[in-house]
């Protein structure tokens, strides 16, 4: 990418270091977007050998790029996004993309038709991680962060999107595990009292 280019596409990028996300960190601050697509492009990563059939090289290029569209909105918890959101979203980020030079231009839209779609195994596994990794952050945030509905969501959340893969599977029972630990020591701390 020219460098000019590359410098226009990084300020808008940058934006999501700014743009908070619902979930808190353990220290207590609003969790940015761009913390979130770090860390799951992380966990990506450090998954890679349990999909020795997955290029995991696209997931990871999906965990990097798949919040950009925040970028133009803010970040919309899902228990709250409406379709229209979802279209405003898609609506800017198009547009955006569109803007890019080649190859990116194209390839990004691949992958984003890609992730929507959902058929492929790499969308599959993306989609899992991302639900996963704000599951794993809500349990490392502070419970008095948390929303009513979030105790139901932690324990039930992603289920649908792991069954394909034991090793997500695994994943997700640990965090559930973790989710009824922090649920049970707060009933017991609001006993004591």
């Amino acid at each position: 990418m020219e460098a000019r280019a590359l410098l226009d596409a990084l300020r808008v990028a940058e934006r999501l270091k700014d743009a908070t996300r619902h979930c808190y960190t353990s220290c207590g601050r609003h969790e940015s977007v761009a913390e979130h697509c770090w860390r799951l492009a992380l966990m990506a990563y450090w998954l890679r050998d349990d999909f020795p059939e997955a290029d995991m090289d696209k997931v990871l290029r999906m965990c990097l790029i798949h919040d950009l569209g925040e970028a133009f909105t803010g970040d919309i918890p899902t228990f709250v996004k409406t379709d229209a959101d979802r279209a405003v979203e898609d609506n800017l980020l198009d547009t955006w993309v569109a803007s890019l030079p080649a190859p990116f231009c194209e390839e990004m839209r691949a992958l984003y038709r890609e992730m929507n779609e959902r058929k492929t195994l790499e969308a599959r596994i993306f989609k899992a991680l991302d639900g996963l990794e704000a599951l794993i952050q809500h349990n490392e945030s502070d419970i008095s962060t948390w929303s009513e509905n979030e105790y139901d969501l932690n324990l039930r959340y992603c289920d649908d999107r792991v069954g394909f893969s034991p090793a997500l599977t695994a994943l997700r029972e640990a965090i559930r595990e973790d989710t009824l630990a922090k649920i049970a020591a707060e009933k017991a701390e609001s006993e004591s009292h």
